[in-house]
């Protein structure tokens, strides 16, 4: 980066934004993790636990529409930035699905819980499956939001034409060295911006929400280091394929979980299609799936009263909001 770009770069604490929540550090597997949670549910830690897991290129702003109904039914959401994101620490290493399964469950600990529900979208979806399968007594149950179980994800990118078509270019162009990041950063995060734009419906696209979303979007992604370790997860999920550490990560998901567990997709979703999604019902004990309307890829952005609704009827149905 060229000293004009660094000395204009966004102080990582620029996305420590105003609102009804609490920001708070959190130290866990060696790291500092920057969370968010509603006032009302900081300082109850006998509710039960819901870990909030943002997706790629995003930061916990991601969450901000359901932390407040999850808060008012008794429950104590915590939104994160992940590592590498945000105001959370970024490290060097350690973007591959084991390390960042030992985060989540390092922060679970550290925020007082012995379990939690972990509510991820796509990458933060992954790392909800990871969690679960090798740490599945601290995890009561997953939902996540176009987020595949990850052998579904594989056998789709290699025999799902519809699948390969939707998901394969932006997955391969993001191995090139440096490019990508610069792609992502460049006139004011308009590489972030685009995907967005391109991966969310319609409706969405025309609201203020959507302006002040692309608006925070632009300006985390320029954070120093985030375009890169942001990527860093998906050249890991890629690259893993051909080594060993890709081979025992899938041996390890292999074991059905024996929690329950909701899946939900936009109707509308260009990037991760519905069969995939389906398929993943079967390595869960108990499986709720739903489709949300007027959604795309970020459906709990797009349509968030229709996600929020999905979860709390799925808490309820498997009694994991009992306190």
């Amino acid at each position: 980066m060229r000293p004009a770009q660094a000395a204009s770069a966004p102080d990582p604490s620029a996305v420590r934004l105003p609102g009804p929540w609490t920001h708070q550090d959190v130290h866990a597997n060696g790291l500092r993790f920057h969370t968010v949670e509603p006032v009302a549910s900081a300082a109850d830690h006998g509710r039960e636990l819901v870990l909030l897991l943002h997706g790629f290129a995003e930061f916990w702003w991601a969450w901000r529409h359901q932390l407040a109904p999850l808060a008012q039914a008794g429950l104590r959401p915590v939104a994160l930035d992940l590592r590498g994101y945000g105001d959370s620490d970024k490290p060097p290493r350690g973007y591959d699905a084991t390390t960042l399964a030992s985060d989540v469950a390092g922060l679970i600990r550290s925020l007082g819980h012995r379990s939690a529900v972990l509510v991820g979208h796509a990458e933060g979806g992954l790392i909800s499956w990871a969690t679960a399968a090798m740490h599945p007594e601290q995890v009561r149950g997953i939902a996540v939001v176009s987020a595949p179980h990850p052998v579904e994800v594989r056998r789709a990118m290699l025999t799902d034409l519809e699948q390969i078509a939707a998901a394969l270019p932006s997955l391969l162009g993001h191995q090139i060295p440096r490019l990508p990041e610069r792609a992502l950063r460049q006139d004011d995060g308009e590489g972030a911006a685009r995907l967005l734009r391109e991966r969310s419906g319609p409706s969405w696209r025309r609201t203020a929400d959507f302006a002040e979303t692309e608006r925070l979007v632009r300006m985390a992604v320029q954070i120093p280091k985030c375009a890169h370790l942001a990527l860093e997860y998906q050249r890991w999920a890629f690259r893993s394929q051909f080594r060993p550490d890709g081979r025992r990560f899938l041996r390890q998901m292999r074991c059905p979980l024996p929690i329950p567990g909701l899946l939900l997709r936009g109707g509308h979703d260009p990037y991760v299609l519905q069969r995939p999604m389906q398929n993943s019902l079967r390595w869960l004990r108990v499986a709720d799936s739903a489709t949300i309307p007027e959604a795309g890829h970020y459906a709990h952005q797009e349509n968030p009263s229709a996600v929020t609704e999905q979860v709390l009827a799925f808490l309820a149905r498997q009694a994991l909001a009992a306190r």
